[in-house]
């Protein structure tokens, strides 16, 4: 018999109260690894929040937040980076004063628990660097400043500094927001490739076409809870979510229009 693998992230009842208002609302999740789990819902459902609870940029009200099986509640979140929980932000600015090279090393050495900032940095980090950066097709772009660069290769560049440290589980917050249709074709091919490397992703995002195509597991939010947990396809399918989510209603063959 075949022992389940346990899980790499857990969230036990966790809630987020600010006064009467509850953000997050006794959330309940296990994540397994490798898992490609996408989080959708309206404006204010708790989406951020929730992610701030579990990376420690928000102490949580009630409940209890595990990673690898050991608890991280109230960890300092540059604690949790080092332990390879990898978050990334809606916004995409980066260090806009400085080139995407120096921004990779930025984050090569500020990230890193066995390094220490200086003027000499060690063949091997460059070549971590210099690698990441071809990956994600930066590398012709290594000594253009941040700010001049579209907001496409922003992008990557947040994603290429998070994983760059080979997490464990990265969390990323509405990575194709304000994207155009091609562009987010090239997400999708950048999220596909991850997969492939055995990271875990967790991923807030209202571009439904993303999650469907990234997510082998949805979960929708509403007022601080869970709605629905599921298959991405399933999604609009589900009275509730298209009550308060999508809007729409189904037609006599079940299909949502």
């Amino acid at each position: 018999m075949t022992m389940k693998e346990p899980p790499i992230l857990e969230a036990r009842s966790i809630a987020k109260h600010y006064g009467a208002l509850a953000a997050v609302d006794g959330v309940d999740l296990s994540i397994s690894p490798g898992q490609t789990i996408g989080i959708g819902g309206p404006n204010g459902a708790g989406k951020t929040t929730f992610f701030d609870l579990i990376t420690g940029f928000v102490q949580v009200t009630s409940g209890e937040v595990r990673f690898l099986g050991n608890p991280i509640t109230g960890v300092s979140p540059h604690v949790l980076a080092r332990r390879g929980l990898a978050r990334t932000f809606q916004v995409t600015s980066g260090f806009t004063s400085l080139t995407v090279w120096q921004n990779m090393m930025a984050a090569l050495i500020y990230g890193t628990q066995d390094t220490k900032p200086g003027l000499f940095f060690s063949r091997g980090l460059r070549d971590r660097a210099e690698e990441t950066l071809d990956k994600f097709g930066l590398a012709d772009l290594a000594n253009t400043s941040v700010g001049d660069i579209p907001a496409l290769e922003r992008k990557k560049l947040m994603v290429a500094t998070a994983i760059i440290h080979n997490p464990k589980i990265l969390l990323l917050d509405e990575p194709v927001g304000g994207l155009m249709p091609g562009e987010v074709d090239d997400f999708i091919e950048l999220m596909d490739n991850i997969r492939k490397g055995g990271t875990t992703i967790v991923f807030i995002e209202h571009v439904m076409r993303f999650l469907t195509s990234v997510a082998d597991r949805a979960l929708i939010m509403h007022q601080g809870k869970l709605i629905f947990d599921g298959a991405p396809g399933d999604i609009g399918q589900d009275a509730t979510v298209r009550d308060v989510y999508l809007g729409t209603t189904p037609d006599p063959a079940g299909e949502a229009v």
